[in-house]
């Protein structure tokens, strides 16, 4: 209980944390069939250790303090899309990666975010053990809560190595996940406009 502890406060590269995760790391090696005392493992669980507190960071970080801090009035009511955000995560299942692409767009009720801050709570969110169907909620309902949009609308595309590397190894299988809100459920222009600016690579 106490290595999940000091996971969860968000220590990151605190000494006891990066202690608590090398000892883990160490076991696993041993369990495998290594020898963690060889030279090319010798740092391994030192490296193991700090770089899963960076890929977990998420777990310290706050969506909507990150959100509020850049929210400006405004009249503009149209759509605004930041789209092909890159996103890299860990399945909750294997604790291996998925990474992929988020496509982000909200139409403002008064007020808006400073573009920066939707690319940084796709990283919150994704920096966490995640499933992208969670993954694809989270950051909807994060800019309906910070902003109170007319609608929002989250596509998530990413690869699955826990389907490339082990399991059924397709490797060229990709999963899409969507979720919208407001006007983009109920105006069919707006979402089919929002599918037609995703697709496009011009």
């Amino acid at each position: 209980m106490e290595d999940i502890r000091l996971f969860n406060q968000d220590l990151r590269y605190n000494s006891e944390a990066i202690e608590a995760l090398s000892r883990s790391v160490e076991i696993t090696l041993q369990t495998i069939g290594e020898d963690p005392s060889r030279e090319g493992l010798l740092k391994t669980p030192e490296r193991v250790a700090k770089s899963m507190l960076f890929l977990t960071q998420g777990y310290g970080q706050d969506a909507s303090e990150i959100l509020r801090s850049a929210v400006f009035e405004e009249t503009y009511d149209e759509m605004i899309l930041v789209k092909d955000i890159e996103l890299y995560s860990m399945c909750e299942h294997h604790m291996v990666p998925f990474f992929g692409k988020a496509h982000v767009a909200y139409i403002p009720n008064g007020r808006i975010v400073g573009l920066s801050k939707i690319p940084r709570v796709v990283d919150v969110f994704s920096r966490r053990l995640q499933v992208q169907e969670r993954l694809t909620l989270q950051i909807r309902d994060a800019i309906i809560d910070a902003l109170e949009p007319l609608g929002v609308a989250v596509v998530i595309e990413a690869t699955h190595l826990c389907m490339v590397m082990r399991g059924v190894q397709k490797q060229s299988s990709v999963t899409t996940t969507s979720s919208m809100s407001g006007v983009f459920m109920d105006n069919a222009h707006t979402r089919a406009e929002f599918m037609r600016l995703i697709s496009s690579r011009d």
